[in-house]
């Protein structure tokens, strides 16, 4: 049952950003993906760059210690995000990204924030970026980049902590 919703929310996911691609301009693109995926308007979100480079990674497949679009990883995503978009040097592993952080609630999380997970382990397993309204883009082993809840019950469970790059995003 989990996977069939979960297919059929990725199934969503592909046809949103087709249905975006059918207007020419960019903007219209990420602005139509953006309000179907994710119920954000344009107007509301404060890093147009940031959805910018999410939006042309999605799809992404995952390949563990990879860092371009053949395929890529959790860390490695998150590194190209800060990267590109931030202009920020972070570390190349979940680990070392969260002790170049500040810990933050779920409930003071912000867009550009990182978020953590212990996924069937006692370290940090997995890193995602945070974009509001409970969404955090990711490279899923499952389905490569892509964008989920923390409400999911997956996140849900294994959610460790939300983190602030020290000295930046404040």
């Amino acid at each position: 049952m989990f996977l069939a919703l979960f297919s059929a929310a990725q199934a969503q996911t592909a046809d949103a950003k087709k249905e975006a691609a059918k207007t020419e301009d960019p903007d219209n693109l990420i602005s139509g993906y953006l309000s179907q995926v994710m119920g954000v308007a344009l107007s509301a979100t404060s890093n147009l760059k940031l959805y910018q480079f999410i939006y042309d990674w999605i799809g992404t497949p995952y390949r563990f210690g990879g860092s371009s679009r053949k395929g890529i990883d959790c860390s490695g995503f998150t590194k190209e995000i800060y990267s590109k978009v931030f202009n920020t040097v972070i570390q190349r592993n979940s680990r070392e990204i969260f002790s170049m952080t500040t810990p933050v609630s779920r409930e003071n999380l912000k867009e550009g924030d990182l978020v953590f997970f212990k996924i069937k382990s006692r370290s940090i397993t997995h890193v995602g970026i945070y974009l509001g309204n409970n969404r955090f883009a990711h490279a899923s082993t499952s389905n490569g980049v892509t964008l989920s809840s923390l409400e999911e019950p997956y996140y849900k469970r294994y959610f460790y902590k939300g983190g602030r790059l020290n000295g930046s995003l404040d």
